[in-house]
């Protein structure tokens, strides 16, 4: 049924129950009726990935008041439906739809929304996919594999006006959001330089070896945008974040995204004019992680403005008293903001603000989820309906992303980056912008612009 359908739909229902005092005499049960109520500004959602930050949909999607219907649970991977639909019921009263190939979920024109949890590779294409037949979709980070692909869901997104939001949660954080416009108004003085940190302990990864897909993937859909190659042992839970360059992002567009996301919200800036990388392998040098797991990077601006990013996947020191965050400095003091919330410091160092959440929203730990989160996602549902505006919009969070794959580019080519302020493009090597895009698998190609 179409929505303009639904809406006659329940507007004969509406008419229909007028002067009727039992629900009975309509043949709905009270459950049956409830889901009626304020379907015409229902949305029909769809997630596609449920691995481990599902978490991070349950509440938005179980709240009344988010108004919602989960039409979809698709993943490559067979059993994990179940299990998503098993954890769902603590959420929803009804059963949603398992489809394995998200190209049958994109075709159904019930779906309003895509939830895009798919692996990186799948980030971009899956969301050009689902604007191209009509969906609005909530992308997690980082929005792209690729800096040519931010580039697109840009301008898709302009093309077919639908709202397309990453998961960059932070933005919805009402302490971050406060926070950051008191910067905006000059409460540290003029910003000049951000430095944004994470640290973890990942341990040793095995070494990848050629072996039958495991029962129940779809390995050929799982590869998707990706050039073909053989499965090997252990890629598709979690580990194709380190296993070369083909369906991940290192630990950088893993989870710089969101500190570096910050760090441009609070400067003001976009794109860099310069970047400069060190990094390298300094863990576990025989396991099979083939990204470096340690990256000190620094972009620079033209208005001055300096962000520098502390990565450090597998050393959990916590140099700056947390495993992830954000510092701001300015003239006349300086910020400290992260999931917990923020303290503001003068410029002598003493503390004279603060505002600490009481949320719950994950920090290192593997998977995902909490009130920040839940938060960001319900903003995204009001925006589809046209009652908020979005916290952030796509073109804030593949300009982030692009920071993301400027680090990872300037790693993988040893080379300091020069680049256009107005775009992000790399103006000082042909080696380093050959890697701007990537190979596709035929037939995959992206739409042309």
């Amino acid at each position: 049924m179409s929505k303009s359908n639904r809406r006659e739909f329940i507007k004969k229902s509406t008419a229909a129950t007028l002067g009727i005092s039992a629900l009975g005499a309509m043949g709905f049960s009270p459950k049956s009726y409830a889901r009626i109520l304020g379907a015409n500004d229902r949305l029909n959602v769809a997630i596609a990935g449920l691995g481990r930050r599902l978490g991070a949909f349950y509440e938005p999607i179980g709240l009344k008041t988010s108004n919602v219907n989960l039409l979809y649970l698709c993943d490559a991977m067979q059993s994990q439906m179940p299990r998503a639909a098993k954890n769902f019921e603590k959420w929803i009263d009804y059963q949603p739809k398992q489809e394995q190939n998200i190209l049958k979920v994109l075709d159904d024109k019930e779906v309003d929304v895509l939830i895009n949890a798919t692996p990186d590779h799948w980030h971009a294409p899956g969301t050009w996919l689902a604007l191209e037949r009509g969906k609005h979709v909530y992308v997690e980070k980082p929005c792209s594999h690729n800096p040519r692909e931010g580039e697109l869901l840009i301008a898709l997104q302009k093309k077919y006006n639908k709202v397309v939001q990453m998961g960059n949660q932070q933005r919805s954080a009402p302490e971050s959001r406060e926070i950051i416009s008191a910067i905006h108004q000059g409460a540290i003085g003029k910003v000049y330089m951000a430095k944004a940190f994470y640290s973890n302990n990942r341990g040793a990864v095995p070494i990848p070896k050629v072996q039958a897909a495991p029962q129940g993937l779809d390995w050929e859909l799982f590869q998707g945008p990706a050039p073909r190659k053989p499965y090997m042992h252990d890629t598709w839970d979690y580990n194709w974040h380190w296993y070369g360059w083909d369906y991940g992002t290192a630990e950088t567009g893993n989870n710089a995204t969101h500190e570096l996301d910050v760090a441009r919200w609070a400067l003001q800036v976009d794109y860099p004019s310069e970047v400069m990388v060190v990094s390298g392998k300094m863990h576990y040098p025989e396991d099979g992680w083939t990204m470096y797991d340690t990256m000190d990077a620094t972009f620079k601006f033209a208005n001055g403005g300096i962000i520098q990013w502390e990565g450090k996947s597998r050393n959990n020191y916590k140099t700056y008293g947390s495993d992830r965050g954000t510092i701001i400095y300015g003239t006349e003091g300086s910020v400290y903001v992260d999931r917990g919330g923020y303290k503001q410091f003068d410029r002598t160092g003493k503390e004279v603000k603060s505002n600490l959440a009481s949320n719950n929203e994950g920090g290192t730990v593997l998977g995902g989820g909490g009130d920040m989160s839940t938060t960001h996602v319900v903003n995204f549902f009001n925006a589809v309906r046209g009652k908020e505006k979005q916290n952030s919009n796509i073109e804030e969070g593949a300009v982030s992303t692009l920071l993301c794959h400027l680090a990872n580019i300037s790693s993988r080519t040893g080379e300091t980056l020069i680049c256009d302020p107005k775009n992000g493009h790399i103006t000082n090597s042909s080696k380093a912008m050959a890697l701007w895009t990537r190979e596709y698998e035929k037939g995959w190609e992206p739409p042309k612009i």
